[in-house]
């Protein structure tokens, strides 16, 4: 089971990457889109890490930190990712709204939740060049693992590395949605920043699993 200390500790860590990896994130985005991936994630996960002594002093109900962070990717982050990644917040944070915690199952619900809502409002599926194409294999991989009865360390580790297959992926293919689909064919050979940031949340809270020593 996981507890506030854990979601806050796991947003800290998710913010620190996202801002450790803001060149390469645009660099990624400059191919493809507008270049400004990670200066919009950058700026949000600066937010979240002023937000968290407010998160801290709260009472510890999970959904409703799910929820801040959902809302605060609405109103801050700019371009495309501020209504996908707030919505997946946003979903994610409805099954657990009144949990002061959180077990394996609740967490694979969650991500799983996140992704259908980042589906509906992107009209989007897997094998477009979106974010998607991480969310949906880290989610079945994180179910499998759950069903086999592993650890949350070792869920997370399957969801980070099924989203890492999911990046090499979107080189593969051309895009369809969002600004990358205005030069087609052309974005083929190059990864998709949105599926690269969630790679990076999901390393980041396997990392944190791990420090913290969760079972």
């Amino acid at each position: 089971m996981t507890g506030k200390e854990f979601m806050l500790a796991a947003l800290e860590a998710i913010s620190h990457s996202i801002i450790e990896h803001e060149e390469h994130l645009n660099h990624l985005d400059n191919a493809i889109g507008d270049g400004d991936h990670g200066t919009n994630m950058a700026r949000f996960s600066r937010i979240i890490l002023s937000d968290l002594p407010e998160l801290s002093a709260g009472n510890g109900d999970l959904g409703e930190i799910l929820h801040h962070i959902g809302m605060r990717c609405i109103t801050e982050i700019g371009g495309a990712a501020g209504p996908l990644f707030g919505k997946f917040f946003l979903q994610a944070s409805i099954s657990n709204i009144g949990n002061t915690s959180m077990d394996a199952a609740n967490w694979v619900l969650a991500f799983d939740d996140g992704t259908m809502g980042v589906s509906l409002i992107g009209r989007s599926t897997e094998g477009e060049k979106t974010m998607l194409d991480a969310l949906f294999p880290a989610v079945r991989a994180m179910q499998e693992k759950l069903e086999e009865g592993l650890s949350l360390p070792e869920i997370f580790l399957a969801g980070a590395t099924a989203a890492e297959n999911g990046v090499e992926f979107t080189k593969t293919i051309s895009a369809n949605k969002g600004r990358a689909a205005y030069i087609g064919q052309r974005s083929i050979g190059h990864q998709d920043p949105g599926a690269t940031t969630v790679m990076l949340m999901l390393q980041a809270l396997h990392k944190t699993a791990i420090e913290m020593n969760v079972k």
